[in-house]
């Protein structure tokens, strides 16, 4: 069980690194060990895959956030055309925002249960950077084998996808991977009252708007995921 720091990105002490990954990505020991088998049976298949975020702290998040929000960095409408900042209240800031950003303290990758994962080596001789954008996972992208078998076996693992599909809340993110049963418990823990004290006092712009609005965003962007990515009839890799 995370406590608040943890759970808010505001704390580290429940992530490790590991010799699989490079030193800068951290996750919880457990989830490590479910993503090593994941990678050696993706190995044996043919599939490569490496691991291009991990556990994000509260600091990373929040320069996220404000660089979006004072306009210093572009803000994207739902279907990924770009927004005028100047046009946009703050309640559509914020929606653009977490439609493809998490707020600080509540981004699943404070928890050490998400990663963003990719295929190496269509980038391995540095012509081609990795965006993480649906089109990269998508047919005739770099990242589509990987994409079909994560989707065939990853639950094989302990993993799901979180945003497979886009459901109103966060676009979909066919790179991102969660750690079921780890991250359940910690969705569970997490409370509008945390993100409230998070979010209060701590520099992150908007925060008025957003202590005000805050159950409800929660609601949208934090516990609106894709939690059945086995449903009947599913053709086994078409995301959006």
């Amino acid at each position: 069980m995370l406590n608040s720091a943890e759970l808010t990105g505001q704390a580290s002490s429940h992530v490790v690194s590991d010799a699989c990954c490079r030193a800068s990505v951290r996750l919880q020991p457990q989830v490590f060990a479910a993503y090593r088998a994941m990678r050696e049976a993706a190995q044996q298949a043919g599939i490569e895959l490496d691991i291009a975020s991990g556990f994000r702290d509260f600091a990373r998040q929040r320069e996220i956030w404000n660089r979006k929000f004072s306009g210093d960095a572009p803000l994207y409408d739902s279907s990924g055309a770009l927004l005028d900042p100047s046009s946009l209240s703050t309640g559509e800031k914020v929606e653009a925002i977490m439609t493809w950003s998490a707020l600080p303290g509540a981004s699943r990758h404070h928890w050490g249960t998400d990663f963003d994962v990719y295929d190496p080596r269509p980038f391995a001789d540095q012509q081609r950077q990795l965006q993480l954008i649906p089109a990269e996972y998508e047919e005739g992208g770099p990242c589509y084998d990987l994409a079909l078998w994560l989707y065939r076996h990853a639950a094989d693992f302990g993993f799901f996808f979180p945003y497979r599909v886009y459901q109103g809340g966060v676009a979909a993110e066919p790179w991102h991977l969660s750690h079921r049963s780890s991250a359940s418990e910690a969705q569970q823990q997490l409370t509008t009252a945390l993100l409230i004290k998070a979010v209060r006092n701590n520099d992150v712009a908007g925060s008025d708007y957003l202590c005000e609005r805050m159950h409800e965003l929660k609601e949208r962007y934090v516990d609106n995921i894709c939690s059945d990515n086995t449903a009947a009839g599913d053709n086994g890799w078409l995301f959006g």
